[in-house]
């Protein structure tokens, strides 16, 4: 660095957003040791050894956040997570849902995560029995600062690994089984220390259609988290409570009746307010409206009851894509969960062919009384790719009406003669413009749940701020403003930052230099393509991806410079790495 010029890369020109809602304005960023040295408006001496950044006509913000992933197990075999890196996310957070590779034996954590969350088992399994040299959530935490990471990661206790290794995970499934109450001291211990060690918070799962994985006789018996009683949940949100840390869950969003008790959990009526987040706000094809009468529950329990609770929520369409049923919204029913059950296509081909499971398949995907999430409208398909050239780009109603059959038939038909090699194509909710500009503008909303590492071959959601600052931009053009931009930024760094607690989101002198530049011009309709494309270190495993329309043309990581025009820099995938681990102090 020449003596001409106390800064090692300057960002020029841009239009400055500041992450904390400040009205942008033309500014120059100075970065030194990782950090903001100086946001100037005047111009920035630079030397021989500056590197210098134009950002004339382009926005330059905070890093985004991705407050909700399941990067877990593939930060183990690829920690660039340049997938999320080159979109402009600089800081993720792990060990969502009640899920964590944090305590518990390789095949333990293999058995609840991979199955789950759609990724490859056998690859999992192996990295963790061949990686695997933690044993607390200390080393946990060590164990992962040690890797080249590309973003920052910061993490959740998970309440099924939690419970898990200390009741052993076949205790932890049995409904009959309660733990003693020295397992209950145990696990308020255990997450003490994870606070103490910098965690974020505490995630649990009751969801019950997500499955144990693995071939164990314990296999598709709902995660550990899920047999537990609100009044064990309790135990740990008392802690929270005195903490001022953050409790995350899923609710039964298939009846939706115990997202009541996140609520009431979260009410600081003669209290402390916990700090509440959960999934997801969503205009559902299968339920419409219900995005307004959530918000209106949240608005009273936050505005009158004084609670601290948030709903998560995309910013864009929520897609899916599956081969064959290999999707988890079939988890939702009985029919769809036993043909998941079967690892073998062969014995899955017999079952989807018996008209017996045929029958109760039919029965339970037409019924009008049991609750779902799912739309279970064949019409709202596309079928991508087939054996059968014939069936491409055609909805499975349609080629039912071709036949002559009744649409759940020849679903099953397919997919029991094609399996794994029928592709195809839904979408799931936020397809009605006007109601997601209302979510995202919803007070008690945060923006993320990307869900990223996870659900390879089913989502890609990925580039989810771009997507946002494109919604704002958009309605901001047509005359209809949703939101600031600088309110826009905020939502996707700042506040979810304060909210969490963590030493990110913010670009001010003696801040993390965790920096984005974007190009306004080029948030196009690329940002809604998604493709397929091979996952590093995944063994050849091909997972969907988003593309970016070159938007994101600069990254910077703790002040290095991590991506560039959707390239990464040198290093960014060497021993040396980028991000570090965010504690919670």
């Amino acid at each position: 660095m020449s003596e001409s010029s106390p800064y090692e890369l300057v960002i020029a020109n841009g239009l400055f957003f500041d992450g904390r809602g400040s009205p942008p304005r033309v500014r120059h960023l100075g970065i030194r040791q990782g950090q903001v040295s100086a946001v100037s408006e005047s111009p920035l001496p630079a030397g021989p050894d500056t590197e210098v950044l134009d950002a004339t006509g382009r926005w330059v913000m905070p890093g985004f956040i991705d407050l909700h992933t399941h990067y877990d197990a593939e930060v183990e075999l690829a920690p660039s997570l340049s997938e999320s890196v080159r979109h402009g996310v600089t800081s993720v957070m792990m060990g969502s849902c009640s899920l964590s590779l944090a305590l518990g034996t390789p095949e333990d954590l293999a058995d609840q995560f991979c199955r789950v969350e759609a990724i490859p088992y056998d690859t999992v399994r192996a990295l963790l029995e061949r990686n695997k040299d933690w044993e607390t959530l200390g080393e946990y935490l060590a164990h992962l600062d040690a890797l080249p990471l590309g973003p920052n990661v910061g993490s959740f206790v998970g309440h099924s690994a939690l419970r898990s290794h200390v009741m052993g995970l076949e205790r932890s499934l049995d409904e009959r089984v309660k733990p003693s109450s020295a397992e209950l001291s145990r696990m308020e211990a255990l997450l003490r220390e994870g606070l103490d060690e910098g965690y974020a918070g505490f995630s649990i799962m009751t969801l019950p259609w997500d499955k144990i994985g693995g071939s164990r006789p314990i296999r598709s018996r709902p995660l550990p988290s899920t047999f537990a009683s609100w009044s064990e949940y309790r135990r740990f949100t008392r802690i929270l409570r005195e903490r001022g840390r953050v409790f995350q869950g899923v609710p039964n969003i298939t009846t939706k009746v115990n997202v009541f008790l996140f609520l009431l959990e979260s009410v600081g009526l003669l209290r402390p307010p916990l700090k509440t987040t959960v999934i997801s706000m969503m205009d559902t094809r299968a339920n419409r409206g219900i995005h307004w009468q959530i918000g209106w529950l949240s608005r009273f329990f936050n505005a009158v009851l004084e609670a601290d609770f948030r709903w998560q929520a995309l910013p864009e369409v929520f897609d899916l894509w599956s081969d064959g049923i290999d999707l988890v919204v079939f988890e939702e029913f009985g029919a769809g969960a036993a043909a998941l059950h079967l690892q073998d296509l062969a014995a899955r081909q017999l079952l989807l062919e018996d008209p017996e499971y045929r029958a109760r398949f039919k029965q339970e995907w037409k019924s009008r009384l049991l609750p779902k999430v799912f739309h279970r409208d064949f019409n709202q398909s596309q079928v991508l790719r087939a054996p059968d050239p014939a069936l491409v780009g055609r909805s499975f109603a349609d080629i039912a009406r071709e036949r002559g059959q009744d649409v759940v038939d020849t679903f099953l038909d397919l997919v029991a003669r094609y399996g794994t090699e029928l592709r195809w194509y839904t979408v799931m909710a936020n397809d009605r413009p006007r109601e997601l500009e209302a979510i995202v503008s919803h007070p008690d909303v945060l923006i993320g749940f990307s869900d990223a590492g996870a659900h390879l071959r089913n989502m890609a959601h990925y580039n989810f701020p771009l997507r946002m600052l494109r919604l704002v931009r958009e309605a901001e053009r047509r005359g209809e403003p949703v939101m600031p931009m600088e309110r826009a930024v905020h939502r996707l760094t700042g506040e979810i930052a304060e909210w969490l607690g963590l030493d990110a989101g913010g670009l001010a002198p003696g801040r993390r230099a965790d920096v984005v530049v974007v190009d306004p011009e080029r948030l196009g309709p690329e940002l809604d393509v998604a493709r397929e494309a091979e996952m590093e270190g995944f063994d050849g495993f091909v997972r969907m991806v988003n593309q970016d329309g070159g938007a994101v043309e600069s990254v910077l990581i703790n002040g290095r410079l991590a991506m560039r025009h959707g390239a990464p820099a040198p290093g960014l995938r060497r021993e040396r790495g980028f991000g570090r681990v965010l504690r919670v102090a």
